[in-house]
């Protein structure tokens, strides 16, 4: 059995994971879904000083709390930070990361950083509002709400590297409208031969739009 902790992008919460925890369950794993401090469910929780170490925070007292030490962590688009981040404060409770259309950061990177000048436009969408928060986009589904902004600024301190993990998978999304920021991260894990990439047709919401291929990936990441 393999436990798997999910985590979702920005403006998300535990629902973009639930019915694929559920396959993973049926297939006799464990699965948990999170909701990040600050956003879905857990929105009362949100002010100004919920950060990206807020959310690593989430994964790590997940694995801590609940003693797991076979941990598959999945993060979807902002989630890579998280995962990543994660990872690095407990290596001995990961085996492996899967990355859904995300970033993968070095240490010092940023979430910022990583994508390009539309999706920084996106975080500040809203910000004026309250100074701290990023506003969810209009073709959004209806229950993502607002974003700690400094989660997506502040960047990510890594003591270690990525190979200290048994298996790492890319998973690149090929149908977004308008040019991925994923591309050349996922053209340079493709020539790597300590990753695992699969190219799936989907736009950037694969759980919703591609969840039997992604399925596939992670229960053969479970397998090593």
């Amino acid at each position: 059995m393999t436990t798997f902790v999910l985590v979702p992008g920005a403006w998300h919460g535990a629902w973009t994971f639930e019915p694929l925890a559920r396959k993973l369950r049926e297939h006799g794993h464990q699965a948990y879904p999170l909701t990040l401090t600050g956003v879905g469910d857990r929105r009362h929780l949100l002010t100004a000083t919920v950060n990206l170490d807020t959310h690593i925070d989430d994964v790590v007292n997940r694995l801590v709390d609940e003693q797991v030490t076979d941990a598959v962590l999945v993060g979807h688009s902002y989630g890579g930070v998280v995962i990543t981040g994660a990872a690095d404060r407990v290596p001995d409770r990961v085996a492996g990361l899967v990355y859904v259309d995300a970033v993968v950061p070095e240490n010092g990177d940023s979430c910022w950083s990583l994508v390009t000048e539309r999706e920084r436009g996106w975080y500040l969408s809203g910000v004026g509002e309250t100074g701290y928060t990023s506003a969810p986009l209009p073709f959004f589904d209806p229950r993502a709400t607002p974003h700690p902004l400094a989660s997506l600024l502040q960047a990510v301190r890594l003591e270690g590297g990525l190979d200290r993990y048994r298996s790492r998978d890319y998973v690149y999304a090929t149908e977004w409208d308008g040019e991925s920021p994923f591309t050349a991260l996922h053209e340079r894990l493709r020539d790597d031969p300590t990753w695992r990439t699969h190219a799936l047709t989907s736009g950037h919401n694969i759980m919703r739009d591609a969840p039997a291929p992604l399925l596939k990936i992670l229960l053969a990441a479970a397998s090593g």
